[in-house]
């Protein structure tokens, strides 16, 4: 299998590990040794430029965010994304520059080619609040260098060196001492730089030239040092603004959700519980974390599905006060279950289609509001079942009474909540008119194990109009007692 790799650049980044790319258009500036190094597309309408002095910035742009370029905010949010990379394939690293670089050869069938990875990823890139630009190459190396140009896309290693052969020699690292030089030769393209003598260019620029120039050109093996997922997931991030509004935190959210997706894939688990929490303002007026768990009644490791679920618990929720961070830890976790997959979709949806509206319905309305009817050992119609939330395990469900549905008689799709007691008519039960049975009697007997002994004969009845009910005869102290029995109309069908 040929090497195949994507490359993803970065180039906003000391700007946007202050304020996500989504976040609202406000002129931004980030400063390096008082001058600016980044800055926003807001400021930049406004007349200011890289290079630019704060005095001049403040002159320009006075209701600009100023901020102080952050290299360790820089590595976590770097870190970050190679961590929601890790969704799709366990071979990511990091490179200078600002990049993470995915070798992506043997997951590439697997999503649909490489048109279709690449917007996956940005997808997952745009959700992490920053911007990037994508390139792909049959080398690390040469993937690197093409993504810091621009999006460039490449399959093969022929077409990667005719692309290589005219990026501008600035791009290697190892050429910025010698550019001068360089460029006195008329050497200002790599095609150009691989055309120059080998013996004279080591002595003059060094080694390290070289091997950067071959390992682009795959004429040298690239070694790798491969991001590993930590032990446990516990991720936050600090917020720009103290906010009020549960969708800009669903947005936050759904940042940590896309690293925990990666998390979740790279260490095969999937999730029964999430736990999310919201930091308040700190000091003498301290409010406590406003914490919340949402419990899946499946393990799950989709993002879109639990950013789904995160985003009604959020808006379900009232906070205290304004938030001033986000956390996201993950609990109750368990092996990944592998996908099966059917020849033919199952009508109505799959089970795990099913699973999934529930929890929808359980964040959107409160787990005491959703819920299953469940059988219990007990052959008396109206306590043959009670009603549990769908959250409930499995394992704590009463176990119902073995019985084969095919031998039972039919029964009502409508149980009335108290049976209705029906008047004699002509010595037939009478309910609107009068009632002609249609199959033979059906003996329940029970209750007698908790002193109230219960004997009642079912049968389906039919009246007039060809509407069909469930009646019973109860017999009031048993059936030979001298009392007569009585009616009641227990069920409609439908």
């Amino acid at each position: 299998m040929s090497p195949l790799w994507i490359a993803v650049h970065l180039p906003l980044l000391p700007l946007e590990a202050f304020r996500p790319n989504w976040l609202d258009e406000a002129p931004a500036v980030v400063f390096e040794r008082e001058r600016v190094t980044a800055l926003s597309a807001p400021a930049r309408a406004l007349g200011v430029q890289e290079g630019m002095r704060r005095g001049g910035v403040q002159l320009l742009a006075p209701q600009a965010l100023l901020q102080e370029r952050d290299p360790l905010r820089e590595q976590g949010l770097l870190e970050q994304t190679a961590l929601a990379l890790l969704q799709y394939t366990p071979q990511v690293t990091l490179a200078p520059d600002a990049c993470v670089l995915l070798d992506v050869s043997a997951s590439l069938r697997l999503f649909g080619g490489m048109r279709a990875l690449c917007r996956k990823i940005g997808v997952t890139i745009a959700r992490l609040g920053v911007s990037a630009t994508l390139s792909s190459g049959v080398t690390a190396t040469g993937a690197w260098m093409l993504a810091r140009y621009g999006n460039v896309r490449t399959l093969r290693s022929g077409s990667l060196q005719r692309r290589l052969d005219r990026l501008p020699v600035i791009l290697l690292s190892a050429a910025q001492a010698h550019l001068e030089w360089l460029h006195g030769l008329g050497c200002r393209q790599l095609g150009q730089l691989r055309r120059l003598p080998r013996p004279g260019l080591q002595r003059r620029c060094g080694r390290a030239l070289l091997d950067m120039l071959d390992r682009a050109y795959g004429d040298l093996p690239e070694l790798h040092e491969w991001v590993v997922a930590p032990p446990v997931f516990k991720a936050r991030v600090e917020l720009p603004d103290r906010i009020e509004h549960t969708d800009i935190l669903a947005a936050y959210a759904q940042g940590l959700l896309v690293q925990l997706a990666g998390w979740l894939a790279a260490r095969q688990l999937s999730i029964k519980q999430l736990h999310l929490w919201l930091e308040h303002e700190r000091g003498r007026q301290a409010v406590a974390p406003t914490e919340l768990r949402i419990a899946l009644s499946v393990p799950a490791w989709q993002e879109d599905h639990l950013h789904t679920l995160v985003k009604e618990k959020l808006a379900r929720s009232s906070l205290p006060a304004p938030a001033i961070a986000l956390g996201l830890a993950a609990e109750e976790l368990q092996a990944m279950q592998a996908a099966s997959e059917l020849l033919f979709p199952e009508p109505g949806g799959s089970p795990e289609d099913h699973q999934r509206l529930l929890e929808l319905l359980v964040a959107r309305l409160g787990a005491d509001k959703v819920r299953q009817a469940v059988p219990r050992a007990d052959h008396r119609p109206e306590i043959a079942n009670r009603w549990c939330s769908v959250m409930q395990p499995a394992t704590t469900l009463p176990a119902p009474l073995v019985t084969d549905p095919a031998r039972l008689p039919p029964r009502p799709l409508w149980l009335l909540e108290e049976p209705l007691p029906l008047r004699m008519q002509q010595h037939k039960p009478f309910y609107r008119t009068p009632l002609e049975f249609t199959s033979p009697p059906e003996r329940i007997e029970a209750g007698w194990w908790e002193g109230r002994p219960l004997t009642r004969d079912y049968f389906t009845a039919r009246d007039a109009r060809h509407a069909y009910y469930w009646i019973f005869r109860q017999w009031r102290g048993g059936e030979a007692s001298d009392e007569e029995p009585q009616w009641f109309l227990h069920g409609l069908f439908g």
